[in-house]
């Protein structure tokens, strides 16, 4: 097995992009998230055309600063964590990855010293 193959059959969805914004890379479950705006087919496409002004200019920000950008949302009655981040190789920020997680409905939080 690739590293790359634990990624295809992630539970989460997983996009990546270059520093341009450019799709390089949709996992299974990202492409079936994202079916009715072409799925699979997004790659190659610029991420800067699927968001909104607002949603583009705070992407840009984490590409610019290398800071993360964590939220929750939900929709059609399912919550999930986004995370946002630059990915590197060799300490050098080469675009960005969008991680996408289904929070369960009763999740339990612990506080640990």
């Amino acid at each position: 097995m690739s590293r790359a193959d634990w990624m295809e059959e992630f539970v989460g969805a997983i996009t990546i992009t270059d520093l341009d914004g450019k799709i390089l890379y949709l996992n299974q479950k990202a492409a079936e998230v994202f079916a009715a705006d072409g799925g699979s087919g997004l790659v190659g496409q610029n991420i800067f055309n699927c968001h909104r002004p607002e949603s583009a200019a705070k992407i840009r920000e984490i590409l610019k600063t290398g800071k993360p950008n964590v939220y929750t949302i939900e929709k059609n009655g399912q919550k999930k964590i986004i995370f946002q981040s630059c990915w590197t190789a060799g300490g050098e920020k080469m675009g960005l990855i969008e991680l996408s997680l289904e929070i369960p409905p009763e999740m339990p939080h612990f506080v640990r010293d």
